[in-house]
């Protein structure tokens, strides 16, 4: 089983920056996406950053130019660098991975962390 654990976030002013960075333990053969989505009060969980195996990176609208990913990919780690933050970037942030746990197919996993709260004071 994998788990991932986040650390990071806290409360900043608007123009501030923050990290969140995020850990993947288990039994992983490789993991294929990991990133970050976050979910507002009242509002549905969306894409914030992932990064693929491959390298290359997604992000959401609001968010680029401001923020950025990286992943160590023999730690199973993946970081997100937050500048520039908004009072609408304040939500629970959560680590999302998928990837497969062994060579075997269908030994595939998708897992989400538990979340950190990220506040954005105006």
């Amino acid at each position: 089983q994998v788990q991932l654990v986040e650390s990071g976030g806290g409360l900043v002013q608007a123009g501030g920056s923050l990290s969140v960075s995020c850990a993947a333990s288990g039994t992983i053969f490789r993991i294929v996406s990991m990133g970050w989505y976050r979910q507002a009060p009242g509002k549905q969980r969306e894409l914030v950053a992932v990064r693929t195996s491959g390298g290359s990176s997604e992000y959401a609208d609001s968010v680029k130019g401001r923020f950025t990913i990286s992943r160590i990919y023999a730690q199973n780690t993946v970081d997100l660098q937050m500048n520039s933050l908004e009072p609408e970037d304040t939500a629970v942030y959560y680590c999302y991975a998928r990837g497969y746990e062994t060579r075997l197919v269908g030994s595939t996993f998708e897992e989400w962390g538990r979340g950190t709260q990220v506040t954005v004071s105006s």
